[in-house]
């Protein structure tokens, strides 16, 4: 048997795709996960420091870490119409003096905030479930909300300023690359990569086939507990891209990573 430390995030589209394979529910090959759940920026940091065998990242973070992790072809979030979203107090934001919260140096809606507007610099970063109270209650202007936020901004007296992820699809003509899996490379012989995908594209599959076998375990770790956002969540961020990404979702990613270091953000 080979144990492998698994990081993802509390977010209902990730503990819906892994708890089949966490849970014993597929066929995982000899292959045993314990999790790690953490936000997807601390998630960033623990595999700055290599401590995660398997480990669920931004893109952003990513493409910074390639000296350290290889791409999954499986597990990802990413597709269309699922973008952070740029949300202001009511009012006019002026986002060049803005106080703008954003949740995480190297998370994808920092890289996509830069490049839909580089002359942002008044950034506050912090936890995503932060911005939207934070916003509500005059900490900050405006931020950059990911995950259930997307569902809920009106719920905060929040305006939609921006959708990125619109931006982003107006612009390349591509889905949006948001967070991948990733296997230390130390770890990532071509045998177990292989390996991992597979088991991650069962453990997707298994979710979508028997939906609320994970209900407890992805509303034990949501942050948002009512079932429509949970679902809607679900059905956004868990698709066709999450079980193969393709080649279409490895254009996406390049196109990221070209736009990025175009612009010096890499």
């Amino acid at each position: 048997m080979t144990r492998l430390e698994m990081g993802f995030s509390p977010c209902p589209n990730d503990t819906f795709a892994f708890h089949a394979m966490l849970h014993g529910l597929v066929d995982t090959g000899g292959y045993r996960f314990s999790s790690h759940i953490h936000d997807v920026e601390l998630l960033n940091s623990m595999a700055g420091e290599k401590k995660l065998h398997v480990t669920k990242l931004s893109f952003f973070g990513y493409l910074t870490l390639k000296q350290h992790y290889t791409l999954l072809g499986s597990g990802a979030a990413l597709g269309f119409g699922c973008g952070p979203l740029v949300v202001g107090a009511s009012g006019e934001v002026n986002l060049k003096k803005a106080r703008i919260a954003v949740p995480g140096r190297l998370t994808t809606a920092n890289l996509l905030l830069h490049l839909w507007q580089p002359e942002v610099s008044n950034i506050i970063y912090t936890r995503f479930d932060n911005i939207l109270p934070g916003i509500q209650n005059g900490e900050f202007d405006a931020g950059v909300i990911i995950h259930e936020g997307r569902f809920v901004f009106e719920n905060y007296n929040c305006r939609k300023i921006i959708d990125l992820g619109q931006w982003w699809e107006e612009e390349t003509h591509l889905p949006i690359p948001l967070g991948c899996m990733a296997i230390r490379n130390d770890m990532a012989t071509e045998e177990r990569k292989t390996n991992v995908e597979t088991i991650i594209s069962r453990s997707v599959r298994f979710a979508h086939e028997h939906p609320e076998t994970s209900r407890s375990f992805v509303k034990s770790h949501a942050q948002e507990m009512e079932d429509a956002v949970i679902n809607a969540h679900i059905r956004l961020y868990v698709n066709a891209f999450t079980e193969k990404m393709g080649p279409e979702g490895e254009k996406a990613i390049q196109t990221l990573e070209e736009m990025a270091r175009c612009r010096n953000l890499l």
